[in-house]
């Protein structure tokens, strides 16, 4: 439960619509941007301690890589408002219009322990920095000596997305293999599975989140059919996991 401005905010997962196409998915999503601007505004005035950031080059070499679509932007922000300014740099690909994914970042940045901001293109992922894709632009990780590098880029749509979460996991996979984590979150379609599929062929650890938790168990689910999931756990354990497969 998060505190802000003496108002409790939960996390919202039970809401399940079923059985819906794509123009009806993109209203949903609409829906939830709308009603969550106003949650992040909310949240945005809680008093929440911030840890000075330190930049550093991700000096244990890992990174964390995070996807999700329908339900996704409650999910990151439950999930990243727990997280410590102490773990490695984490990218994030959540499927929203480009005039939120912005704000999105910037509001977060207002809550979480973490920075928060919208990709930039060269920019170096650093400890203690969660990068959101830009809304109209695909966002991979190249690495470059013992740095990761965001690289982003206008695109066709990949498995029905731009960004796409295929694009960055497999990106990830490449770039940091063993080193890297992946997270799939709630969301329609199958955007994701074929990437985390890779990121565990390549040796990373894979989480997806579990139905229960998911307001569409779609893109976890299909992650778990190619066998690209090995934990699934409920949104509120996912962040105590990466705290401890970061180390």
């Amino acid at each position: 439960m998060i505190t802000a401005a003496k108002r409790e905010i939960p996390y919202d997962s039970v809401i399940k619509p079923v059985m819906i196409g794509e123009k009806e998915n993109e209203r949903l999503n609409v829906g939830f941007l709308n009603e969550l601007i106003v949650k992040i505004k909310i949240l945005s005035t809680a008093k929440i301690e911030k840890k000075e950031i330190v930049k550093s080059e991700n000096g244990n070499g890992k990174i964390i890589a995070i996807g999700a679509s329908t339900g996704g932007v409650e999910a990151i922000q439950h999930l990243l408002i727990g997280l410590p300014n102490t773990l490695p740099g984490i990218v994030i690909v959540q499927h929203i219009p480009p005039n939120f994914s912005r704000l999105f970042a910037e509001r977060l940045n207002g809550t979480c322990k973490m920075r928060v901001k919208e990709a930039e293109d060269g920019e170096e992922v650093v400890s203690g920095t969660a990068i959101v894709a830009a809304g109209d632009k695909h966002m991979k990780i190249i690495k470059k000596g013992e740095k990761y590098i965001v690289k982003c880029y206008f695109g066709e749509k990949v498995s029905g997305h731009c960004p796409s979460v295929d694009v960055l996991f497999e990106s990830v996979a490449e770039a940091a293999g063993t080193n890297a984590i992946g997270v799939i979150l709630t969301g329609m379609g199958a955007d994701g599975a074929r990437g985390m599929r890779s990121l565990r062929k390549k040796g990373a650890y894979t989480i997806g989140q579990d139905e229960k938790s998911c307001v569409i168990y779609g893109m976890p689910m299909e992650a778990h059919k190619l066998g690209g999931v090995v934990k699934q756990l409920p949104l509120s354990a996912i962040g105590k996991e990466l705290i401890e497969k970061s180390r």
